[in-house]
């Protein structure tokens, strides 16, 4: 009775499909109480899904409002408010890519997949780009079977406490983040007060996260070799003026933020990009006792896009 993953099912089948050559002749339609949230319905979409009904999700907002954990709305309306999130968010989705349209974005298969094995991305997810392998469907099935039987245990045991999960917000039984209250706080003292010891602790807490394969970069080892003599390496002084900071424009970002990196890059020689909405005249002239400048070396204009 446990639930196969929704995206595996309805792939399985789309391409199950194509390889028989009547792909064309139906629509599939998926009822599942699994998909909640913008790259559900994307990633199901992208594989072939022609409608998604997310039945539990549906369910959960009437029980909210039951309990009186959403007020001042009705269920009719809180559904009406999440159809409009998600649909917005696969158009966003959708519009990243440069596809304008559904029937364009259908079965596209745009996604790449990350940890997922060479057998289950050949026979699931056909011409999907997996330039990284992982686990194949007999821990799959294992993950199913597990968050099953926490969903129903056997008869006369106690109920599970649900996890708390803490996939976006961190938690602190939830999964691991590489941005949780320690490397948060001490990264805002080391900043704040000009602390080296303070940002050496917060490189060492990042550091730590990297062998708790947290990143990918944590599974990667440095080959042993013959270092380069130092004589032959390039000077840092020579490196940082390649250096240069993203297009952000200002309103993206606050001023402070927009500032200080203009002065950095100033300071050792790189260049500090405006971004769309240009900087704010002053700056062209602007300089402190030490002699910084908060004058941006790269001017990006957008004709008529901010007034």
């Amino acid at each position: 009775m446990a639930a196969i993953p929704s995206l595996l099912a309805v792939s399985g089948l789309h391409h199950h499909l194509i390889r028989s050559g009547t792909r064309t002749r139906v629509s599939l339609l998926l009822e599942s109480g699994e998909p909640r949230e913008v790259h559900h319905f994307a990633v199901l979409i992208g594989y072939g899904a022609d409608a998604v009904n997310p039945y539990l999700a549906y369910a959960s907002l009437v029980d909210m409002i039951t309990q009186g954990l959403l007020s001042g709305i009705t269920a009719q309306s809180a559904i009406a408010h999440f159809i409009k999130a998600a649909v917005k968010g696969v158009v966003k989705t959708m519009a990243k890519m440069g596809i304008s349209t559904v029937q364009s974005y259908r079965g596209a298969q745009i996604f790449e997949a990350v940890g997922l094995h060479r057998s289950v991305i050949d026979s699931y997810f056909c011409g999907t780009a997996s330039r990284i392998a992982g686990i194949d469907l007999e821990i799959i099935a294992q993950e199913l079977l597990m968050r099953h039987a926490t969903a129903f245990p056997e008869r006369g045991e106690n109920s599970p406490i649900l996890e708390t999960g803490g996939s976006y917000q961190w938690r602190n039984n939830g999964e691991e983040h590489l941005f949780n209250p320690l490397t948060i706080t001490s990264l805002q003292k080391a900043a704040r007060n000009g602390d080296y010891a303070e940002f050496k602790r917060f490189s060492s807490l990042v550091d730590e996260q990297n062998s708790k394969r947290n990143a990918l970069r944590g599974l990667l080892t440095f080959k042993e070799t013959t270092p380069i003599p130092l004589e032959e390496v390039e000077p840092v002084e020579s490196i940082v003026k390649r250096f240069k900071t993203g297009a952000m424009s200002y309103g993206s970002i606050s001023q402070e933020a927009h500032e200080t990196l203009a002065i950095a890059m100033n300071r050792i020689g790189g260049k500090s990009n405006t971004g769309e909405g240009g900087e704010d005249p002053e700056r062209f002239t602007w300089t402190n006792e030490r002699g910084d400048s908060k004058n941006s070396a790269i001017k990006q204009v957008a004709s008529g896009r901010f007034g």
